[in-house]
């Protein structure tokens, strides 16, 4: 079973809660590098032993979807092992909706799609450029199987 968070003020994990398509016992956290991750739980107010939860169900179903992602969208990053896409704004609460997540959870999974952008802006010196379509643009970091 996938925890979840409940929608109440204290953020708690609700372990009766199974709205999640991914059951893993080891979540991986998708494409997204771990310090993504526990950036992305702090800000967003979620456990970090949930956020890995969460972006392994967001990658399932971005996976479901890549081939339309490398038609609709901008690819502005790729290698062996993921490609990140530039994606509308409110991209993450619609996706969101699909899965099933609350406000939190994607507020979880969008900061650490960003976050995970922002580091290889920085590791590939195109900090400046990523941060600038931040401004009017989400993204979508998928892993490639």
């Amino acid at each position: 079973m996938m925890v979840g968070l409940d929608d109440d003020s204290t953020g708690a994990p609700d372990p009766t809660r199974d709205t999640h398509e991914s059951s893993r016992e080891d979540p991986q956290g998708g494409a997204i590098d771990g310090t993504a991750i526990m950036m992305a739980a702090a800000k967003a107010s979620v456990p970090a032993s949930v956020v890995p939860y969460l972006l392994d169900t967001a990658q399932a179903h971005l996976a479901l979807h890549a081939k339309e992602y490398a038609r609709e969208f901008e690819c502005v990053y790729a290698d062996d092992e993921l490609a990140v896409f530039f994606v509308p704004l409110g991209h993450w609460d619609t996706q969101g909706v699909d899965m099933e997540f609350s406000p939190r959870e994607v507020d979880a999974v969008r900061r650490a799609h960003t976050e995970h952008l922002r580091r290889l802006g920085t590791d590939t010196d195109r900090r400046e450029e990523f941060e600038t379509a931040l401004e009017i643009r989400e993204v979508a970091v998928i892993g490639r199987t």
